[in-house]
C-alpha cells in the first residue's frame, strides 16, 4: 500500500527547511521500505507552523508541524502516515496537530479566495476541476458578456490593490470600447512590505488565477493576456509558468477554449526589480519595453493601456476572487464583508508577531483581532507600539484606533488605506522617527524620477528629518512646520501615488508618536530642551 504525504513547495516552507524535510522523508521510506508518495502542495499559510506536513486519514488530512529534518526519523519510527492503523501512536506525538481543517487558525476563516490553496495539488489540472476548479469558466462561457460583467459588478468586488476601485466598472469600461485589440494584465508585481498572498496564490493555486483572467478575457473581448511577477520570485514563476503550460495542454488556454471558439493567450512576464513598476502605467511601460516611468492620466488605461489599446489591470487576489464569483454567484460572495466593503480580504501578518501568516476574512475583523486573536501579539513579548497597512507607504495606526474595522472605509476615516492587506507590527522598542526616515529614504531609492515633488522631495524629507531630530529650540518647529508644508507638496503634487502616498506614514508618525521626534502631543513644544 502506498501511502501519501503532503509537503508544502511554498517559498515560506522551503525557507524553513522544507526541502530538507522531503528529501528524509522519501531516503527515509526507501531504507524501512515503506512506500511513500510525496505530495508537494501549497501552504495554508500559518508559517510559525511550517514546514507543516499533513498524510491521509479517514477522517480527512492530519497535520504535524513544524517538522524539520531532525524530527524525521522520530516520525517515520511510529509510521505516522498510516494515523488510522489499529494502536497507532502518531496521533500523540508532540508535533501532531490534529485534523488540518480543524486547527483554530484555519477553522476560524472565511476562506474563499484561498479555500484550495494548502488542499489542490498547484500543477494538476484534474485535482484543480475536482476541487471546484473551471466551473466558473464553465458557466462564464453559457452567458453573455455583459452577464458576466453584471455579475462582477453586483458581486461589489473592488480591487485588491491600492485605489480599491470597482473592478466589474473598469471591466465594463474596457468591454465598451471598439472591437479590437484589448490586453487582460494581472500587476503581481508584490513589493509591499509584509506582502505575500500573490506569491502564495501563484505558487499553491495557480489555475484559479488562470481562470479568472481566462473569464475576465471573455467578458471584455481580450484575447492576450500577462502576469506581470517579480524576479524576486523565482519559485512562484517556475510553478505558474508550468501551470500555463498544462493549461494550454488541456483546452483551457489558446484558440478554442474548452470548444468554444474563444482565444486567449497569456504569458508571465518578470520585473527586473522597479517598486514603480507595481504601479500600473509603469508596468505597462516595462512590458512595452520601456524604463518604467508613470504615464500621466488621463488617458487611463482602460481606454489606452498596453500598446495604445484597452487594457484590464487588476491584480492577482482581484482576478482569483473572480472564480468563485461566477461559480456561486454574486449574491453569495457580496453576503461576506459590510458596507460597500465586500467579500473577503486575505490578510497578511508580518512583522513582530508570534504567529506571522495569511488568514483570509470577511471585511469587519478588527486590528486588534488580528494582532492578538490571530498573531498571538509581540514575539518579543514587549507591548506593540504600532502597525502599518499597506505597505511602506501605508500610515501607521497607534494603540488607541486597534478597534477600528479592518475595511476600505473605516481606514480611510482614519488617513489609513488597506492596500494589499499587508500588517507589519511594531513593538514598543521602534523609533517611530527612523520609520519616518526610511519612508522618504524608500521613495528616495525607488521613485522613477518624472516628477520634481517625487524625486526631489524625498531627498529633502529625509535631510529635513534629520535636521528635526538634531534641532533645538524654536529651530525644531521651523524644521516641523518645514517637513509638514514638504509633505503636502509631495502629497498634492506627485504624478501618481509613489510620492503621492510617502507623506503618509511620516504624517501618521509625526500625529501619533511626537515624542520620538522631540516634540509634546500637541507637536508645539519640545519634550525637552535638548529636542531628541
Amino acid at each position: 500500500m502506498s501511502y501519501r504525504i503532503y509537503i508544502p513547495l511554498d517559498s515560506s516552507s522551503v525557507s524553513r527547511g522544507a526541502e530538507k524535510v522531503a528529501q528524509r522523508l522519501a531516503h527515509g521510506a526507501v531504507t524501512k521500505g515503506e512506500s511513500l508518495t510525496i505530495v508537494r502542495n501549497g501552504s495554508h499559510g500559518l508559517f510559525w507552523l511550517e514546514p507543516m506536513i499533513e498524510v491521509e486519514s479517514a477522517q480527512g488530512r492530519v497535520a504535524f508541524g513544524p517538522v524539520f529534518e531532525d524530527d524525521v526519523d522520530s516520525l517515520l519510527a511510529l509510521r505516522f502516515f498510516a494515523p488510522d492503523e489499529a494502536g497507532s501512536a502518531a496521533l500523540e506525538h508532540p508535533l501532531c496537530l490534529g485534523l488540518t481543517t480543524e486547527i483554530p487558525w484555519l477553522k476560524k476563516q472565511q476562506r474563499l479566495t484561498f479555500e484550495r490553496v494548502g488542499f489542490v495539488d498547484p500543477l494538476d489540472v484534474e485535482d484543480y476541476r475536482s476541487k471546484g476548479g473551471f466551473v466558473g469558466l464553465e458557466k462564464a462561457l453559457g452567458m453573455s458578456t455583459q452577464e458576466i460583467l453584471d455579475e462582477v459588478k453586483t458581486s461589489g468586488l473592488r480591487g485588491r490593490g491600492g485605489a480599491a476601485f470597482p473592478t466589474g466598472i473598469k471591466w465594463q469600461t474596457v468591454s465598451d470600447q471598439p472591437a479590437g485589440r484589448k490586453y487582460v494584465i494581472c500587476n503581481a508585481d508584490e513589493g509591499d512590505s509584509g506582502t505575500f498572498a500573490d506569491r502564495m496564490l501563484m505558487e499553491g493555486d495557480p489555475f484559479t488565477l488562470i481562470e479568472g483572467m481566462i473569464i475576465c478575457a471573455i467578458a471584455v473581448g481580450a484575447t492576450q493576456g500577462y502576469v506581470y511577477t517579480r524576479s524576486e520570485y523565482p519559485n512562484a514563476c517556475k510553478i505558474f509558468t508550468q501551470a500555463i503550460e498544462n493549461a494550454y495542454a488541456e483546452g483551457y488556454l489558446g484558440s478554442d477554449i474548452c470548444g468554444s471558439g474563444k482565444h486567449f493567450d497569456l504569458e508571465l512576464r518578470m520585473g527586473a526589480g522597479a517598486y514603480i513598476c507595481g504601479e500600473e502605467t509603469s508596468l505597462m511601460e516595462s512590458l512595452e519595453g520601456k524604463r518604467g516611468l508613470v504615464r500621466s492620466k488621463p488617458p487611463l488605461p482602460a481606454i489606452e493601456g498596453l500598446f495604445g489599446k484597452p487594457t484590464v489591470i487588476n491584480n492577482v487576489i482581484s482576478l482569483a476572487s473572480v472564480p468563485i464569483i461566477l461559480s456561486k454567484g454574486a449574491d453569495y460572495y457580496k453576503d461576506f464583508g459590510q458596507g460597500r466593503s465586500l467579500g473577503t480580504m486575505p490578510i497578511q501578518l508580518a512583522g513582530n508577531v508570534k504567529r506571522p501568516g495569511l488568514f483570509e476574512l470577511a471585511f469587519g475583523v478588527t486590528i486588534r483581532e488580528l494582532l492578538f486573536d490571530f498573531g498571538g501579539g509581540s514575539k518579543t513579548g514587549k507591548p506593540l507600539k504600532a502597525v502599518q497597512i499597506g505597505g511602506p507607504l501605508g500610515a501607521y495606526i497607534a494603540e488607541h484606533d486597534w478597534d477600528t474595522d479592518l475595511d476600505y472605509e473605516h481606514l480611510a476615516a482614519r488617513g489609513a488605506m488597506l492596500g494589499h492587506g499587508g500588517i507589519v507590527a511594531f513593538d514598543n522598542q521602534t523609533d517611530m522617527s527612523q520609520m519616518a526616515r526610511f519612508a522618504m529614504e524608500f521613495c528616495e531609492l525607488e521613485s522613477c524620477g518624472k516628477c520634481t515633488p517625487c524625486r526631489i522631495g524625498a531627498v529633502r524629507g529625509a535631510e529635513v528629518i534629520d535636521q528635526l531630530l538634531d534641532a533645538k529650540g524654536d529651530d525644531k518647529l521651523e524644521r516641523k512646520e518645514l517637513l509638514d508644508d514638504l509633505c503636502e507638496t509631495m502629497e498634492q503634487g506627485s504624478l501618481c501615488a509613489m510620492g503621492g502616498m510617502t507623506p503618509f506614514p511620516v504624517k501618521s508618525a509625526l500625529k501619533y508618536f511626537p515624542e520620538d521626534f522631540g516634540l509634546t502631543k500637541d507637536t508645539g513644544a519640545q519634550v525637552n530642551s535638548g529636542g531628541k
